[in-house]
C-alpha cells in the first residue's frame, strides 16, 4: 500500500532576506540575576538578594525608568480599568451576574451596569430584576469592559454600550492573557470575512462579520441565521492561526493575526493542526512583523 509523507525543510521556511532581531527578548527564570539593586527600583516579579535584583517568576523583564519588573508569560488575568474582556456567565444572583473572566476571583456584572433592551435609560425596578434570566443565563458568553476594581481585586464590569453584550454563533479561543497586546480597539472586522474580539483577559471571540449596532441592547441572539460553510472555514482557520501564534509566544493583535492568516493559506485547514505547520506560520509571521518594524 502506497503511503505519502510530507516533509517541510527548514530552508523552505526561513526567508534569509528578512532581517531578524540581533538580540531577542531574554526569558528570566526564578532566581536569575537581573541587575544590581543599587541602580534600579524593585517592581513586581523581582526580589533583592546580596545587593542584586533577581527574578521571582519566569518571564520577560520590563523597564520603566529605573523601575524593573518581570512580566510572567503564564499567569492569571489582572484586570485594569478600561480593559475589554470576554467572559462566561457562571451564576445569576440578586441584581448581578457572576462572570468568569480568567482572573483569580469571579467578576461582577451589576444589573445597573447593563443597557436595558432598546437602550432605555431609567432606574432598575423589581420587574427588571425578575427578568434578569431573559437577558443572560449561566453559560452565556458576553463582551464587556472593566469599570472598576473592588478592594479584594475582583472586577466590576459594564456593558453600557451597544458594542458590548451577549455573544453567539462563533468560537471562543483561550490563550495566556500576557499574549494579548493592548491597543486602542479590541474589536476588529477582518478583511478575510470574520469579526474578532481580543479580550485582554486571554479570551478571544471569533464570529462571522456583524454590524456595530444592535437595537435590542446587545442581549438578543439570532440563532436562526445560518453560518455559511465558507464563513465557518474562515473562522476555523483564524482559530488555528491564533493557536499557532500562541504556541510560539508571539503577541496577538490584529496585524499579527492577519499576517498569520495570509501565511496559512498555503495549507489545507486540517494541516494547520500539524505542529510543523504551526511553527512555520509562526516563524514567517514573526519575520513579517520584524520587517515592518524595521521600516
Amino acid at each position: 500500500m502506497d503511503q505519502s509523507i510530507c516533509i517541510n525543510l527548514a530552508v523552505e521556511r526561513v526567508n534569509t532576506s528578512v532581517p531578524t532581531r540581533e538580540q531577542p527578548c531574554k526569558l528570566f527564570t526564578p532566581g536569575e540575576i537581573i541587575f544590581l539593586q543599587s541602580d534600579f527600583m524593585r517592581g513586581h516579579g523581582t526580589y533583592p538578594e546580596d545587593d542584586v535584583l533577581k527574578a521571582s517568576v519566569a518571564g520577560v523583564v520590563e523597564q520603566i525608568g529605573k523601575l524593573i519588573s518581570v512580566k510572567p508569560l503564564k499567569n492569571r488575568y489582572n484586570g485594569e480599568v478600561g480593559d475589554v474582556v470576554v467572559g462566561r456567565i457562571i451564576e445569576v444572583t440578586q441584581k448581578r451576574w457572576k462572570v468568569d473572566t480568567n482572573s483569580r476571583l469571579d467578576s461582577i456584572l451589576l444589573l445597573s451596569s447593563v443597557n436595558l433592551p432598546g437602550g432605555e435609560l431609567r432606574r432598575r425596578s423589581v420587574e427588571d430584576e425578575q427578568m434578569m434570566r431573559k437577558y443572560l443565563i449561566e453559560g452565556d458568553l458576553v463582551s464587556a469592559e472593566v469599570q472598576s476594581i473592588f478592594a479584594d481585586g475582583s472586577l466590576s464590569l459594564h456593558t453600557r454600550s451597544f458594542t458590548y453584550g451577549k455573544l453567539s454563533q462563533g468560537i471562543l479561543v483561550k490563550v495566556y492573557p500576557a499574549l494579548v497586546k493592548r491597543s486602542k480597539t479590541h474589536f476588529h472586522n477582518l478583511p478575510c470575512g470574520a469579526s474578532i474580539i481580543l479580550g485582554k483577559n486571554g479570551f478571544i471571540w471569533i464570529s462571522p462579520t456583524v454590524s456595530d449596532a444592535n437595537s435590542s441592547g446587545g442581549f438578543t441572539q439570532n440563532l436562526d441565521q445560518k453560518v455559511l460553510k465558507g464563513d465557518r472555514e474562515v473562522i476555523a482557520r483564524l482559530r488555528n492561526c491564533i493557536l499557532a501564534l500562541a504556541a510560539s509566544k508571539i503577541p496577538l493583535y490584529s496585524t499579527s493575526i492577519l499576517y498569520a492568516y495570509e501565511e496559512s493559506e498555503k495549507y489545507q485547514l486540517a494541516e494547520l493542526l500539524n505542529p510543523e505547520s504551526m511553527l512555520d506560520i509562526a516563524i514567517l509571521t514573526q519575520q513579517k512583523i520584524q520587517m515592518m518594524e524595521d521600516f
